[in-house]
């Protein structure tokens, strides 16, 4: 009983990746994460942070080390119903006529039975409040409401672990709070790689820097992004919200 107490969600230990002609771009990566967490991956572009997503989904093959999902070893290529990935850019994701077949893709891919593909694709639509857009055609939606689909559609495979690329990128200010709301409330457990660092700060219980594929620093978001020689070192800002805002006081 205690072993299945101790079991963290996700489980990185000694991770090296290198592309044919970028060597290096992760680095003896190790991180474990607790279910239910919320972790911001935060770093400037080419840090190796959507590699290291990439690692963890099994789509690309680490040189060395090992990601474990809930104890269960991840193995590239193969399909792993524990973990989805909610890409950048939403068309790359969405590709089916309508928003309730693009939803049920994934469940339909499990294996499952018409009536259970049905009942998770009601779910997921219905925790992003978005069941209206069900019969809408994929590509007459916004940018915002592509983003809540893409969503919906890694609810309804019931992963254990949920990654988010960029999720707030190209959103107005409406979709954006209706993301924050969405990510705030779930119970899963989540990764999200940002530049929206006041979004990291809203949502995430911790967040690790990442630059030139090594974990430069982890801990409690408002700590760790509050330090601004370790932000401005690591090609970050300090968050505005985190800026002391002081008035001025006319005698």
């Amino acid at each position: 009983m205690m072993n299945k107490l101790n079991t963290q969600a996700l489980k990185i230990a000694g991770l090296n990746f290198s592309y044919p002609n970028n060597p290096s771009v992760l680095r003896d990566i190790s991180m474990e994460v607790s279910p239910g967490e919320r972790v911001g991956i935060i770093g400037p572009n080419g840090a190796g942070k959507s590699t290291l997503f990439l690692v963890v989904c099994g789509i690309l093959k680490p040189d060395s080390g090992q990601v474990l999902v809930f104890s269960r070893p991840v193995i590239q290529g193969r399909f792993n119903p524990d973990v989805a990935l909610v890409f950048q850019r939403s068309d790359d994701q969405l590709f089916c006529p309508s928003v309730r077949e693009d939803v049920a893709f994934g469940p339909e891919n499990m294996g499952l039975d018409s009536k259970e593909v049905e009942a998770r694709v009601e779910e997921a639509l219905s925790i992003v409040n978005a069941l209206e857009l069900s019969s809408r055609p994929v590509h007459h939606l916004s940018e915002g409401e592509k983003r809540i689909v893409s969503i919906a559609g890694a609810l309804a495979m019931n992963p254990k672990v949920i990654i988010y690329d960029e999720p707030s990128a190209s959103l107005d200010i409406r979709s954006r709070r209706r993301l924050i709301s969405i990510l705030q409330k779930s119970e899963k457990t989540i990764l999200i790689a940002s530049h929206d660092l006041e979004l990291i700060l809203e949502v995430c219980t911790r967040v690790v820097i990442i630059n030139s594929g090594k974990i430069i620093a982890q801990g409690i978001p408002a700590e760790v992004m509050g330090d601004e020689e370790l932000m401005l070192a690591n090609g970050q800002e300090k968050p505005h919200s985190l800026v002391p805002h002081v008035l001025e006081h006319k005698h």
